[in-house]
């Protein structure tokens, strides 16, 4: 690499550099007080664990997006985490009281062998909250209302929120009992979203082609509220063998939808019924937001009451994650964040070393900037607005 080309980052990899960095650590504490005030302590991880750890329960695709290095003292694979929740399900199940709801919170960098999609990087500043040791509806309203607290704090505006539920699926799948082949092509086509394949298996299918048609009605009433009843009119009148789980899973919808209009009015609420996010990981509802100015989820989350069990306690758990540089640029694009890029007002303070000086800059200092000259010939005034000055035998504040 020649010297021109040493200051240059690896493709996908940021910085964050003046006024942004200040921005987004004022953006941390501040949701951080939220959490705070919600009853979540804070937890921070180590960046990086034995793979075993860190992938426990969670598929084959952070597998694919952990990077993978050889620890020097035991010879054993370790992974540079790319997701922080299974950090906290192992900190749940194995540090803390695990009789009891567990309430965390965390805000740390992950990385990723690749950006998730075309509008991220590989090296998110992830931010979330878990909440452990509760298995009601009441513990996902509440990760849900962190969620949009989290995007509200953040100057997101306009926000949409898809929920879906895994048991609908699970439910169905169950009563057909597919072989691996035909779930995996089920899964494929519903996370193209592309419904006309589904007729063709069904038509292929030797048997359970009403499932796999039943499958596709469903698909194609993701939408609003009315969905769900017309989900629920379908089931009931299909030849499903265990129609409960599903059933269940819609009423599931329908109670929570309810709720979270009710604590925030504004807030549009649809249901994707082709989101199998996390189907292996996730084992009731999920839940993504997002804004018409970003064509991804800003945040997403659900319930994942397996994966503590693999840590040896099994635990019901819920949570959500987001990327707080993500949440502040798509809010500073859109004008609409409450956090400011521009520097506070500054005051520049006079080269010297006597005692009444630096008595005045500490306490100036106790409530705004102070930036001292280091040579008192420099004609600097590094963007202050105003300017210490001696005169009449006390140091005063005049305007630049």
């Amino acid at each position: 690499m020649s010297v021109s080309e040493r200051w240059l980052l690896p493709d996908g990899v940021d910085e964050l550099l003046p006024p942004e960095a200040w921005a987004i650590e004022q953006m941390r504490r501040t949701l951080l007080d939220v959490y705070k005030n919600f009853g979540y302590e804070l937890v921070s991880p180590p960046l990086i664990e034995f793979i075993e750890s860190l992938l426990t329960g969670t598929g084959n695709e952070l597998n694919l997006q952990t990077f993978k290095v050889t620890d020097q003292l035991t010879g054993r694979l370790m992974g540079v985490r790319a997701d922080i929740t299974p950090q906290i399900a192992r900190i749940d199940a194995h540090l803390l009281d695990s009789h009891s709801v567990n309430r965390l919170c965390y805000v740390n960098t992950v990385l990723h062998t690749r950006p998730a999609h075309a509008m991220t990087n590989r090296s998110p500043l992830q931010v979330g909250c878990e909440l452990f040791g509760e298995p009601s509806h009441a513990a996902d309203l509440e990760v849900i209302s962190l969620m949009l607290e989290t995007l509200h704090i953040s100057g997101i505006q306009n926000i949409h929120i898809d929920v879906a539920h895994v048991g609908i699926y699970k439910g169905l799948l169950e009563s057909a009992n597919f072989d691996c082949s035909t779930e995996d092509k089920i899964f494929d086509a519903l996370g193209r979203k592309s419904i006309p394949e589904l007729d063709v298996l069904a038509a292929n299918a030797k048997s359970n082609a009403d499932i796999i048609l039943l499958i596709r009605d469903i698909a194609n009433l993701s939408g609003g509220i009315s969905s769900l009843e017309e989900i629920k009119r379908l089931v009931e009148s299909s030849l499903l063998s265990s129609p409960e789980m599903v059933l269940s899973a819609i009423e599931d919808l329908q109670s929570i939808s309810k709720q979270i209009k009710q604590r925030f009015e504004s807030v549009e609420i649809g249901f994707d019924f082709c989101e199998l996010r996390g189907y292996n990981y996730h084992t009731g509802m999920m839940f993504s937001a997002f804004n018409v100015d970003y064509g991804h989820a800003l945040a997403k989350g659900g319930r994942y009451d397996g994966v503590g069990k693999e840590f040896g306690q099994p635990r019901p758990a819920t949570g959500f994650s987001a990327d707080l540089k993500t949440l502040f640029r798509v809010a500073q694009k859109n004008k609409t964040s409450s956090v400011s890029m521009t520097r506070e007002k500054s005051i520049l303070a006079p080269a010297g070393n006597s005692k009444e000086l630096l008595d005045k800059i500490s306490e100036l200092r106790q409530s705004c900037c102070v930036i001292q000259l280091l040579d008192e010939l420099s004609q600097e005034t590094y963007g202050c607005s105003q300017r210490l000055v001696f005169e009449s035998q006390s140091w005063k504040i005049e305007e630049i």
